[in-house]
């Protein structure tokens, strides 16, 4: 019984996501190409825009984190099927959209640069007419972005960017649940899926705080401090397009109301019975997960001197709820008394504040001075939505921000 139980586990923890369901499909297929682009390292779908065919007023966007292949039904829904129908708004308006999607979309930021370097020098040298080119990408995408530019000003090549953008962007780091890191390493040995999300290339630059073990300290990983370097190499930002940011998140210090240290997700067996998270609390050895089952335990997981990352501002993701809707599926009775925490706080979309502190995470951004951001105009949600969800104030402010 004890062995099936275990198998029962293994199975279920090859189900975890981190972003998006493992096996996850979209809703409805992205409609045809009028182009597809084998790059390196990637691919590329083109989509003209209204009026003259061809590679007209061109906005290239990146794709964000998860894990394998670009999954381009995704990317197209999440633009055009949620609140606001982006694309179609683009194209109407006359611009040609390049999609740049990633072979290994986990795969470092620094690797993925040189697919967005060749969508972005390929765009350049089809390019009809002289608009000036929008660049920018989604979570991570927009990381890529802003690398790739900064690094081809420092190479002398003309990037024709005119604006550069990032959708909920963590350019001062993004956040995942320790406890749900120690999860899992917990998992690893059964089944590493999870481990391979949280502790790929990309996640580890990305993250504001990596834990390396289920028994370590959480802290800025190595490749983090690398990818940091490389970023101050290059200028940190591209100088010769306009920054602009935007943010899942609210502005003026409202939390998403998850309160700290309250109970996220509990489970009751039969897999991992008192396995329990709690949301992240300030303080010394603040406890925020014990985690035990057939695959072992108890482990209890603290951190010190932490703010409450959970509940801040920003764009939330279903940490949480990806993995209690697993745990349901694989036969685990689970509480889940809080599906989305913060995934990109507001201060680190805009670029306004680090996360270190309490007051600089839920900061009134409105309350700060705007050139303490390091974008040229940023803009705020009215709430805490789902990270990178386009919404119609976000993209109609951007619609009206297209180069020209």
């Amino acid at each position: 019984m004890a062995d099936s139980k275990v198998e029962k586990a293994r199975r279920a923890a090859g189900s975890f996501g981190l972003v998006t369901p493992v096996g996850g499909r979209a809703a409805a297929p992205a409609p045809p190409a009028d182009e597809e682009w084998e790059l390196p390292g990637g691919r590329a779908r083109v989509y003209y825009g209204a009026g003259p065919k061809g590679m007209v007023r061109p906005v290239v966007l990146a794709d964000g984190f998860n894990l394998g292949p670009t999954d381009f039904d995704w990317l197209w829904n999440g633009m055009e099927n949620g609140p606001f129908p982006f694309v179609s708004e683009l194209r109407r308006r006359g611009r040609t959209l390049i999609l740049v999607g990633f072979a290994e979309r986990s795969a470092s930021i620094l690797r993925n640069a040189r697919t967005m370097t060749a969508a972005i020098t390929r765009t350049v040298a089809e390019q009809l007419g002289g608009a000036r080119l929008l660049v920018g990408g989604f979570s991570m995408g927009g990381l890529v972005a802003r690398y790739t530019l900064a690094l081809m000003e420092t190479q002398h090549l003309d990037h024709r960017t005119g604006v550069y953008l990032s959708f909920d962007s963590p350019h001062r780091g993004a956040w995942l649940p320790i406890g749900l890191q120690a999860f899992a390493h917990h998992l690893a040995p059964y089944d590493d899926t999870y481990l391979r999300q949280i502790s790929s290339p990309a996640a580890r630059q990305l993250l504001w705080r990596h834990l390396d073990g289920i028994d370590g300290t959480p802290a800025e990983s190595p490749l983090r401090t690398e990818f940091r370097r490389r970023l101050n190499d290059v200028g940190d930002w591209p100088r010769i397009p306009r920054v602009l940011a935007v943010s899942s998140g609210r502005g003026d210090g409202t939390g998403n109301g998850v309160r700290a240290g309250a109970k996220t997700l509990s489970c009751t067996g039969p897999l991992f019975d008192g396995t329990r998270f709690l949301a992240q609390a300030q303080g010394e050895k603040a406890e925020l997960a014990v985690v035990d089952g057939v695959l072992g335990g108890p482990h209890s997981i603290t951190t010190s001197g932490f703010p409450e990352l959970d509940g801040a501002p920003g764009g939330t993701l279903e940490s949480f709820g990806l993995l209690a809707d697993a745990l349901a599926a694989a036969g685990e009775n689970t509480d889940l008394a809080h599906r989305s925490v913060c995934f990109v706080p507001s201060v680190s979309a805009v670029s306004i504040r680090d996360l270190d502190q309490q007051d600089d995470l839920y900061a009134d951004i409105g309350e700060l001075p705007p050139e303490d951001s390091d974008a040229d105009d940023f803009l705020l949600s009215s709430g805490n939505d789902t990270h990178a969800l386009m919404t119609g104030e976000l993209a109609e402010w951007l619609l009206d921000r297209l180069p020209e």
